[in-house]
């Protein structure tokens, strides 16, 4: 039985209960920052999985769902993921279900189910092309940035987009009313050159302002005091230090510093790549004193049977990361090799079972969801 997440859950309610008036006017921002600070301090690494609790593999939730419990993370070590991955493309156009096709309304109530239990919440954001009508992928135009700043052709329209993703994030609210803390993730992986907001798109200084409009409308002007601000280069284009920081929007928008890096067949490549990055990011942490983490990871198909001890724990042990996020296990017929967590009977569910067991890495345990 891992007792580890309710433990932290009560010291945290005891910091609020018994605390000084400063303590208990945390903003939910603050109190999470805090929470993951104290993980850090206690040498604890969370485990997170991307769209965890809307399908899996050969299994989605269903349209009339009203219980978030089904999680291939679940079934195979008997644990929830500490940390819950979502992604938000498609707030932005009004539509329904999200890019990934999971309903908002569901995504909405399986965040308030995993604060419930006394998880943690991520969320990324792949908007849609505002040019060009594209997606997110769309590189079609090196203007796109440009014509969403104030001024440009696009900018108001841009700004329904900032308030369609304002309204959901500031909807997730406990039974009381509080609004849950997020980690909030946008622009990510801009070193790459693969969506509209990429390196090749737009200029350093365009791509700062587009964090600083975000982050203006966000919490100026929408009062959104859940959002733990977190910035996240790809981890291939990290040659040196200095790729990091190039287009840093700045300590006073930015809470937590990490990337995104996959792993292919060659698991010395991608031992050094992740080294290389997990070193750049905690130097840069600590200088800026902001939280780091490994905001993407993951072996598609998971090919090694013992990746999970083997490959990744040795690599991330000994830094102080916050959280490891693996990316999503699909659940369409076609794509049943795109998955990156176990689901029973995978060939690493044993391996993941000994990584989950590992005192340094923290799931949350169904016992303590009651």
């Amino acid at each position: 039985m891992n007792l580890k997440p309710i433990t932290i859950i009560a010291a945290v309610a005891a910091l609020v209960s018994c605390g000084s008036p400063k303590e208990a006017a945390q903003t939910p921002a603050e109190a999470l920052i805090d929470r993951l600070e104290g993980l850090v301090e206690d040498g604890k690494i969370m485990y997170g999985h991307q769209d965890d609790l809307m399908y899996g593999h050969s299994w989605k939730l269903a349209e009339d769902a009203t219980e978030y419990d089904q999680s291939d993370v679940y079934a195979t070590s008997g644990q929830y993921p500490a940390v819950y991955g979502l992604d938000l493309g498609g707030i932005e156009m009004g539509w329904k279900e999200n890019l990934d096709k999971n309903n908002f309304d569901h995504m909405r109530a399986s965040v308030i189910a995993h604060h419930k239990r006394g998880g943690i919440v991520t969320f990324s954001w792949h908007p849609r092309n505002p040019l060009t009508g594209g997606d997110a992928w769309d590189v079609t135009s090196d203007q796109v940035v440009a014509s969403i700043l104030p001024g440009g052709e696009k900018h108001d329209y841009f700004m329904t987009w900032l308030s369609n993703a304002s309204d959901f994030l500031g909807s997730l609210k406990t039974d009381d009313g509080e609004l849950i803390p997020v980690i909030w993730r946008p622009w990510h992986e801009h070193t790459g050159s693969w969506f509209w907001w990429g390196q090749r798109l737009c200029t350093t200084e365009q791509y700062k302002a587009l964090w600083q409009m975000t982050y203006d409308y966000m919490v100026k002007e929408r009062g959104l005091d859940n959002l733990v601000w977190a910035y996240s280069p790809g981890a291939g284009e990290l040659s040196a230090a200095e790729v990091f920081g190039e287009r840093y929007p700045g300590d006073e928008i930015i809470d937590l510093v990490g990337f995104d890096c996959y792993c292919n067949t060659d698991y010395d490549r991608y031992a050094a790549s992740m080294k290389n990055a997990l070193d750049i990011t905690k130097a840069f942490a600590q200088e800026h004193g902001k939280l780091m983490a490994v905001t993407e990871t993951g072996h598609e198909g998971l090919k090694h049977s013992k990746w999970w001890t083997e490959v990744l724990y040795p690599i991330i042990k000994d830094y102080p990361v916050s959280y490891v996020l693996t990316w999503r296990n699909a659940c369409d017929d076609n794509m049943q090799h795109h998955f990156y967590a176990p689901f029973p009977g995978q060939e690493s569910e044993d391996d993941f079972k000994a990584f989950a067991a590992l005192d340094k890495i923290m799931f949350l345990s169904f016992t303590n969801l009651q």
